[in-house]
C-alpha cells in the first residue's frame, strides 16, 4: 500500500538503504550561529535488493516506496513522457480535411429532420471511436435532390420559415411549400445548421454539408460513398 507523507519545509529528509544501517543526518553546524540549521535537500531513492522498495526518513517516521513510485522523489524524469495525461487527444494530422471520407445521399422522399439529423452525425464525427466534441473529426456529406425532400403530417403548410432584412418592419414569414419552391436547399441547410454546434466549431462543420437540388453534382472527384443510413422510417410511406 502506497503512503504519501507531508514534511514540513524546514524539516530534514533521509533516505536508508537497510533497517540495519543508521542514517545518517542533515543537520549542519554552523559555526556563526552555534546551533543546527535543517537543510532541506532533494531526496534520492535508495532501492533494496530483496523486496525493491525504497525507504524515506521525514523526521521520526520511515515509509516504504514502492519502486514504481521512486520518480516522485527524484528529479530525472521531468523531460520524459506525461505520464500524467493519458486521455488520447486529436492532433492536427488526424483531421486533416483532404484525408476526410465523401458521402453522398440521395433526398428523395426523405423525411427532413430523420435525414437532417443522420447528416449532423456524420458531418460531427459521432460516428467514429475516435470522436472528439471539440475538434472538427466528420466528413463531407453531399445531398442531391434536395426539392424532392418530403415532411411529416401538415407540416407542408403549418411549418414555417422566418427572416428578417434587419429594417423596422422587415419580417418575412414564409411556409414550408413556398420556401421549396423558392430555395429548396436552404430547407436541409436550415435543419442540418440546428443540429451543429453553435459558434466557430459548428461554422466550419457547416461547410462539409454540400446541398443540390438536381440528381447530380461536381464532386464526382472525391468519389463519395453512400451514406449509410440505419433509420428505417427515414423514408416517407405513402
Amino acid at each position: 500500500m502506497a503512503m504519501a507523507v507531508q514534511c514540513a519545509a524546514s524539516s530534514s529528509i533521509l533516505l536508508i538503504e537497510s533497517p540495519q544501517k543508521p542514517f545518517s543526518s542533515s543537520l549542519k553546524k554552523t559555526p556563526f550561529l552555534g546551533f543546527s540549521l535543517a537543510t532541506a535537500s532533494k531526496p534520492s531513492i535508495s532501492v533494496h535488493r530483496a523486496n525493491r522498495t525504497s525507504r524515506i526518513m521525514c523526521q521520526d517516521k520511515a515509509v516504504s516506496v514502492p519502486v514504481d513510485q521512486r520518480w516522485m522523489f527524484e528529479d530525472t524524469g521531468f523531460n520524459g513522457p506525461d505520464i500524467w495525461n493519458k486521455t488520447w487527444y486529436p492532433k492536427a494530422a488526424d483531421h486533416v480535411n483532404t484525408d476526410k471520407p465523401w458521402y453522398v445521399v440521395d433526398a428523395t422522399d426523405k423525411i427532413l429532420g430523420r435525414l437532417a439529423s443522420t447528416i449532423a452525425i456524420y458531418i460531427r464525427g459521432k460516428n467514429l471511436a475516435t470522436f472528439t466534441p471539440s475538434v472538427d473529426m466528420g466528413a463531407f456529406v453531399i445531398v442531391v435532390n434536395a426539392d424532392k425532400v418530403a415532411v411529416s403530417g401538415k407540416k407542408r403548410t403549418q411549418k414555417l420559415y422566418r427572416r428578417h432584412s434587419g429594417r423596422p418592419g422587415g419580417m418575412t414569414v414564409e411556409t414550408f411549400d413556398q420556401l421549396q419552391k423558392r430555395i429548396p436547399e436552404r430547407i436541409i441547410e436550415h435543419a442540418v445548421r440546428g443540429m451543429l454546434p453553435k459558434g466557430r466549431l459548428g461554422r466550419a462543420l457547416f461547410n462539409h454539408l454540400k446541398v443540390y437540388t438536381g440528381p447530380t453534382h461536381p464532386h464526382e472527384a472525391q468519389k463519395p460513398a453512400e451514406l449509410p443510413i440505419r433509420d428505417k422510417r427515414i423514408t416517407k410511406q405513402n
